[in-house]
């Protein structure tokens, strides 16, 4: 089959929605986190040049991937899949612990997060299996398959970083109920889930302890970081203390700069700016469908999709953590909250969406 010829031009919108989240992400990522860095590395600047170098080296190989046929990734699919199982069996093995979780492999000076890059490495190696075996995935047998082909990472990851294992669970689950003609299976792979989640939380005492926490963040120490949050979130009103005007973020709320920053955003820009970065969100996830249902192929709609899941779900569940609908789970907002790994890998996600939108017609 000829595809269709290269239209040279990325799809706009995205490009520009993606350069304002993190042109946005970086100035309030320095708002959040001088005060830290002031603190323990006597550099207000600290974190902004660490994010920085990350977000340079993510919009080079944005760039660089989005002028790339995304075809031409084909080949790598499996063996990027079996690298994120091994990876992760690193990490396990000889990773860094941080807060007493192990989730950082070391490199030298440097240090990066496995479990960011299985998130990549999931899309495209689903959606290589699924436009393999697309004529047979209502059969139960390959669907079932192609969810236990995924269930050695989400385990490993899952292991010290349960929320990013949610995530990679609900990327599979996304992509396989887009190209399934038939939804009925999915109730039976819906309390199968449910099982396994339940198993997992089961196993480790804190899991559990974090309903508890959720519940009632009141009555226990490990509640007080959601406590803090939900002021800063109440704080905030309509208009916000003004940017950089935060008195939550002033040791009040640990680590504000990373998973908690969105309620920082709420203080310091009131519901009117937390609500125009949900927007830019949104509007970042209606382009990954339209360039879904524009694609000149399935492997293309099925990355497309997957970037869509993955930005949708992580959104959400740090937004609900933040505002304690579910339990805290140690998730990142993206583009928004501190974290090289997450910028970077992130980013070449969008170069591959725009090398998507290039095929276009």
């Amino acid at each position: 089959m000829k595809r269709p010829a290269k239209r040279h031009t990325y799809d706009d919108t995205l490009l520009v929605t993606v350069l304002i989240l993190v042109l946005v992400g970086l100035i309030l990522l320095t708002s959040t986190s001088a005060y830290n860095g002031r603190v323990k590395f006597h550099d207000s600047y600290y974190y902004l040049k660490k994010q920085g170098l990350a977000t340079v080296l993510g919009m080079a190989g944005m760039l660089w991937i989005a002028g790339i046929d995304y075809h031409r990734w084909i080949p790598l699919a499996v063996p990027g899949y079996l690298a994120a199982i091994g990876l992760s069996i690193a990490v396990m093995a000889f990773g860094k612990e941080y807060n007493g979780s192990k989730r950082w492999l070391s490199l030298g000076p440097f240090s990066f997060q496995p479990s960011e890059f299985s998130k990549v490495a999931v899309i495209l190696f689903l959606a290589w299996l699924i436009n393999r075996n697309v004529k047979k995935i209502s059969k139960l047998r390959i669907m079932s398959g192609m969810m236990l082909s995924i269930l050695p990472v989400v385990g490993l990851v899952g292991a010290s970083n349960l929320s990013t294992a949610i995530i990679i669970l609900g990327i599979a689950v996304t992509l396989i109920f887009v190209a399934s003609p038939r939804y009925a299976q999915f109730i039976w792979m819906a309390v199968s889930g449910v099982g396994f989640l339940g198993i997992f939380l089961a196993l480790e005492s804190y899991r559990l302890e974090r309903l508890a926490i959720w519940r009632n963040p009141e009555k226990y120490e490990k509640g007080y970081q959601t406590l803090q949050g939900l002021y800063a979130i109440g704080s905030g009103g309509m208009f916000g203390r003004g940017l950089g005007n935060s008195v939550q973020k002033l040791g009040f709320l640990p680590e504000a700069q990373n998973d908690m920053i969105f309620s920082i955003v709420c203080e310091e820009l009131g519901l009117v700016g937390a609500g125009t970065i949900i927007v830019l969100f949104l509007i970042l996830i209606w382009r990954f469908f339209v360039i879904a249902t524009h694609a000149p192929d399935l492997f293309g709609a099925l990355i497309a999709v997957g970037a869509m899941a993955h930005m949708m779900i992580q959104v959400i569940l740090n937004i609900a953590v933040v505002t304690n609908s579910i339990p805290n789970t140690g998730i990142t907002l993206p583009f928004i909250s501190y974290g090289g790994t997450s910028v970077v890998f992130l980013l070449l996600e969008m170069g591959l969406v725009l090398s998507i939108s290039r095929l276009v017609q």
